[in-house]
């Protein structure tokens, strides 16, 4: 690990996140976050992208997995993940400081026939990684967040960068589980195609067969595949984006339980509620009023 390139890093972090939170930066296809303390979870839907901690270290959970990353590894994310992550190792004097870098699928599949390809070939893989990130790798992700420093120089450099980050990701250890979504006939693909279509029809009532025959599968080959992938059955996963979205509508556009209940899908508020306080731990009215800080 270049120490040099993790601290500055770590400096363009903070001139860019001056206060505790997230700092989403569109143009740039990043987010920067800041933590002063250690964090709870937080659940979220995260789209196939790479984070690296820069100070302090994180852990992410799925399926009853724990990943744990620090400055000297990095986090891929290779297909759309509902996870939780939380800020294990912060301080006031060493905030944790992270990044995570958006990675176009579209790009990966551009790219790939310019990467030597001598990884195994085998069945998918689980799609969220935790492997030592090397020098040239972190050197680019450095130099993304710095351009920062000049934002008009983001239009013009930005996309660079970021196809630089992601060929260095797909020739690095991280190669293989990102490779997977974008060779043609994988069926990592092939489950990424029915992913989008869960995350964009969420509400709509599953049923996994349609869902198989889109991803031109068997039933039981896809149930096979999608759980190795996502660590999640596809009604498990379902229901998480139902719940995640039901708590951003209450939070964010006020709607008690029964509306947001009726909205993400749910017909039986009674059951909603049950789900809601196994996800997350509390009723859906004690969460949302705890997390409004009343």
């Amino acid at each position: 690990m270049a120490t040099d390139d993790l601290a500055r890093l770590a400096a363009a972090i903070e001139r860019h996140a001056p206060a505790a939170g997230v700092w989403h930066v569109a143009t740039a296809g990043m987010w920067l976050g800041r933590n002063p303390t250690p964090t709870d979870p937080i659940t979220l839907v995260v789209e196939p992208s790479l984070c690296i901690v820069a100070q302090g270290a994180k852990e992410v959970y799925l399926a009853g997995e724990v990943y744990r990353y620090d400055p000297a590894q990095a986090l891929l994310v290779s297909i759309d993940l509902p996870i939780s992550a939380r800020v294990v190792e912060a301080s006031p004097a060493r905030p944790c400081l992270a990044v995570r870098v958006s990675l176009d699928p579209a790009v990966v599949g551009e790219l790939l026939a310019d990467c030597p390809d001598d990884s195994p070939r085998g069945p998918p893989a689980r799609g969220l990684e935790v492997c030592p990130v090397e020098p040239p790798l972190l050197d680019a992700v450095a130099r993304l967040v710095s351009l920062l420093d000049s934002p008009h120089t983001l239009p013009p450099l930005a996309p660079l960068v970021l196809r630089e980050i992601t060929y260095r990701v797909l020739i690095s250890p991280l190669g293989p589980r990102l490779r997977q979504i974008a060779t043609t006939g994988a069926p990592a693909r092939q489950i990424a195609r029915a992913i989008r279509w869960l995350r964009d029809h969420f509400a709509d009532p599953l049923r996994v067969e349609a869902l198989a025959r889109q991803a031109r599968m068997s039933l039981s080959g896809f149930h096979q595949h999608f759980k190795t992938v996502t660590g999640l059955s596809p009604l498990q996963y379902q229901k998480r984006l139902r719940l995640q979205e039901a708590r951003r509508l209450m939070l964010g556009d006020g709607l008690d339980a029964g509306e947001a209940a009726f909205r993400v899908g749910y017909e039986s508020p009674s059951q909603f509620g049950r789900e809601y306080r196994r996800m997350f731990g509390e009723s859906p009215r004690r969460d949302v009023t705890a997390l409004r800080g009343g």
